[in-house]
């Protein structure tokens, strides 16, 4: 099948159909934030910067991988690409596969640098594709947008159930090395919606990567998106399939004290179903350090950067309102704050031995 093909359907139902985990959630309401009725703190006095991979960002937020490859994404990625540089954050494009095939397609990840030339912009690659293709082509990838950063998307899952893919796993660690090893800009290795656990958080730290992306179960589910392409092409092996792994995976709030746990030095990008300033500030007092949202920036990405923009702004408010009701005036303060962990989130806690 055709790649653009399989990208447009993608955002066509993630815009047209239930696509996030069906039961499961990201555990967040399972973390409570000490409220202080006398917080000693004025909104106007909240700083929210930091400073993350060699840029400084308004606040802790940036927008995750969508889209890219087709005039669709062209048209998403220049509208995300102007409200983060207006509000100085950051985005991931989404995959580039398609631009290493299809080259005349580039110029939907180009437009990301042209409207947004001081924003912090990622690259994005599947992590099949450093056995398909040597690091010298990634390093056209990254130069061909201008990029700061190249992120490799984990999506073991969706490869597994995608109906046109065949993929193979062993020997991907050490591809991954290779990679980090030889460029010369940080690189981000991220989940995709099944989160991520501690034992594969030392793995990655171990071969440098400078962030982890844990991309948790709560939010979209890729299964469940490749059930709905199933079901388009009449491929009921697969949808059949799918549908079972519409909830896999660890929760966003028990990917982020896992890995939190395993490394010393990576950074931690939080993403997976936050969907309100509230839960932005739980992720960072959980040990998030960046967090990153994509299906509520989907529908307004169509429409505009205004309208992108207006996300965005709700989600600082909402974070600036957090740090007031907890009693910090700064993001490194909030990071001090001890959350009560409780429910299903503290179980997994306890039987995993882990710091929460």
């Amino acid at each position: 099948m055709d790649i653009e093909v399989r990208k447009d359907e993608h955002i066509e139902i993630c815009l047209a159909e239930a696509v996030e985990a069906e039961r499961e959630t990201t555990w967040l309401e399972y973390v409570y934030l000490p409220h202080r009725c006398l917080p000693e703190v004025d909104p106007e006095d909240v700083g929210l910067e930091v400073d993350f991979l060699g840029f400084r960002f308004s606040a802790p937020i940036m927008v995750s991988a969508i889209t890219g490859g087709s005039s669709l994404g062209f048209k998403i990625n220049a509208n995300i690409a102007e409200a983060v540089e207006k509000l100085r954050l950051g985005m991931c494009v989404g995959s580039q596969r398609i631009a290493l095939e299809k080259p005349e397609t580039v110029y939907s990840f180009k437009i990301a640098r042209e409207r947004a030339p001081t924003a912090f912009i990622s690259a994005n690659i599947g992590f099949q594709e450093l056995r398909r293709y040597s690091v010298d082509r990634l390093i056209e990838l990254v130069e061909s947008i201008e990029a700061d950063a190249l992120t490799i998307h984990l999506n073991p899952l969706q490869e597994l159930l995608q109906i046109e893919s065949k993929p193979t796993f062993k020997g991907l660690t050490s591809k991954i090395g290779e990679a980090v090893k030889q460029l010369r800009i940080p690189v981000i290795v991220k989940e995709t919606g099944a989160g991520m656990i501690r034992e594969d958080a030392v793995k990655l730290e171990e071969l440098g990567v400078k962030a982890i992306d844990v991309a948790g179960l709560g939010g979209t589910s890729w299964s469940r998106v490749e059930y709905h392409r199933a079901v388009r092409w009449h491929n009921y092996l697969k949808a059949g399939v799918s549908k079972a792994f519409w909830d896999w995976g660890i929760p966003t709030a028990a990917s982020i004290i896992e890995v939190r746990s395993a490394v010393r030095s990576a950074r931690i990008i939080a993403s997976g179903g936050l969907r309100s300033g509230v839960d932005i500030a739980k992720a960072i007092c959980l040990g998030a350090d960046m967090c990153a949202v994509a299906l509520p920036i989907l529908k307004p990405a169509l429409r505009g950067p205004h309208e992108i923009e207006k996300i965005l702004r709700i989600l600082i408010e909402g974070l600036r309102t957090a740090a007031v009701l907890t009693g910090v005036s700064r993001i490194d303060e909030l990071k001090k704050v001890k959350p009560i962990i409780a429910g299903r989130l503290a179980e997994w806690v306890n039987e995993r031995g882990l710091k929460g």
